[in-house]
């Protein structure tokens, strides 16, 4: 690993431990977990790598390969306010665990991601993996819940993301060659196995050489939409309604939406409408998988995609190019954006027997019609793999 490699160059020893995360993706769920629905996913074999070692000092000191700056704080000192960096999901986590657990060793660390930037989920990943290694040298065991809801909630809390546990619950439940299929009301799930009918599957990540923040994006207006929905639904409905951040898609039964949904400002009512047909979509999906249908999986996939585009209204240019280039290619049996859907990529669910065809296909279609993204397009095959380790 490059990142070991490098931890030997700074410090001169080999490291004590190596910490990884997968990446995850979501064909069906998407925008779906922050209004408490349901979700699938997978894991994949690419993700970040932390190689470490204990300071005793309890100084945190943290490189990247992806990145110039180095970060460093204490474990009892954490900035009260985030920094604008890529290491604030990491001081946000380490704030999360010190408020329960009495955090004294710190840790030298230099990140690996295997992959670019945008779409996978690299900064819930970045967090678990980095969650894990501290852990580990401060002698914790986190329940597996409890990894997800603190690494949620250092993203919640200190970055300022209103998102779900979608991607946390997909990188630590994960199990190679099996769908996760999740209920973010109770966190109960299912790991269903890939049935031997299946036809064969791999995993395609195009990404669109641009690059993303969720911050910095329409993603949080997007949950504020949802629950303002929410919030009118059930006033319109005579439902009992409590603190505006506490209201919930989930809560309001479909029948309520469609008996008032008309009321809505059209932004809301686009907003729950893709929720509350994604929520049919996994189940479908999760039946479909079942079975070892992954055209009819693949199916709903696509259709994901498109109430993402059309009620969702995510999806830039780039984006929705090679989601159109991707519906219009054999071998292809369905995908979506991956991620919020503002840049970063698609995923794509393919015939392994199609995967040349289906690479230069894309290749081609999309930088003729993005010219300038010649050098920064760029596209990889994956697997499905189990959730974090050490």
């Amino acid at each position: 690993m490059r990142c070991q490699e490098r931890f030997y160059e700074i410090y001169k020893k080999e490291p004590e431990g190596l910490s990884f995360c997968p990446y995850r993706v979501c064909p069906i769920g998407a925008h779906s977990d922050h209004q408490l629905g349901k979700i699938t996913g997978l894991a994949i074999d690419k993700g970040i790598h932390i190689a470490y070692s204990p300071k005793q000092n309890g100084v945190i000191e943290l490189s990247s390969l992806q990145f110039k700056k180095r970060a460093q704080w204490h474990v009892r000192a954490i900035p009260e306010e985030k920094q604008n960096d890529w290491a604030d999901y990491l001081r946000g986590a380490t704030k999360e665990l010190f408020q329960i657990y009495p955090l004294r060793v710190g840790l030298s660390g230099v990140i690996e991601g295997s992959l670019p930037i945008g779409g996978l989920s690299s900064s819930a990943a970045v967090t678990i993996s980095f969650m894990k290694a501290l852990c580990q040298v401060n002698d914790l065991h986190l329940a597996d819940n409890e990894l997800i809801t603190m690494a949620m909630a250092a993203e919640n809390k200190y970055v300022g993301v209103s998102s779900g546990k979608l991607d946390q619950s997909c990188e630590v439940f994960s199990k190679k060659d099996h769908l996760l299929y999740l209920d973010t009301l109770d966190d109960s799930y299912e790991l269903i196995p890939a049935s031997p009918e299946m036809k064969p599957y791999e995993i395609a990540i195009f990404f669109s050489g641009v690059e993303r923040t969720l911050a910095g994006s329409k993603f949080n207006m997007r949950v504020d939409e949802c629950k303002s929905a929410a919030y009118a639904l059930k006033a319109y409905a005579g439902m009992e309604y409590g603190k505006f951040n506490e209201t919930h898609l989930r809560e309001v039964p479909r029948e309520v939406f469609e008996t008032y949904k008309d009321r809505l400002p059209d932004n809301w009512r686009k907003r729950a409408l893709h929720w509350y047909t994604e929520f049919d979509r996994v189940q479908k999906g999760a039946e479909a998988w079942r079975k070892g249908d992954i055209e009819e999986y693949g199916r709903l996939s696509f259709e994901s995609g498109r109430s993402s585009i059309e009620a969702w209204e995510t999806g830039s240019p780039e984006l929705k190019k090679i989601y159109d280039i991707m519906t219009r290619t054999d071998g292809i049996y369905g995908g979506r954006f991956s991620g919020a859907g503002f840049k970063g990529c698609c995923m794509a669910l393919i015939d392994p027997s199609f995967k040349d065809s289906i690479f230069e296909k894309v290749e081609r279609e999309y930088l003729a019609e993005f010219p300038d993204l010649k050098g920064h397009y760029s596209a990889y095959v994956c697997h499905s793999a189990d959730g974090v380790k050490i």
